[in-house]
């Protein structure tokens, strides 16, 4: 969606086909976003690794684990 000055990006928690949850182009951490968060939630990622599985890694290079939903006050 968006680069957000509270984080690296911005946007919609999506899975694909792979069952992969992903925003944008990051791949985020199945069990974190399974147990904390649903499809469709809006998130502000604050930080990124390099995706360390060779299973995904050419269809998302990027990963983060570090996460959470956009504030709806702000």
């Amino acid at each position: 969606m968006s680069k957000d000055k509270k984080g690296i990006y911005t946007g919609i928690i999506e899975k694909d086909a792979d069952g992969n949850y992903f925003c944008g182009e990051y791949l985020l951490d199945y069990q974190y976003t399974e147990k904390y968060f649903k499809i469709g939630d809006e998130i502000s990622i604050q930080s990124v690794i390099v995706n360390p599985s060779d299973k995904s890694y050419n269809q998302y290079p990027k990963k983060s684990r570090n996460f959470s939903l956009v504030d709806e006050k702000e």
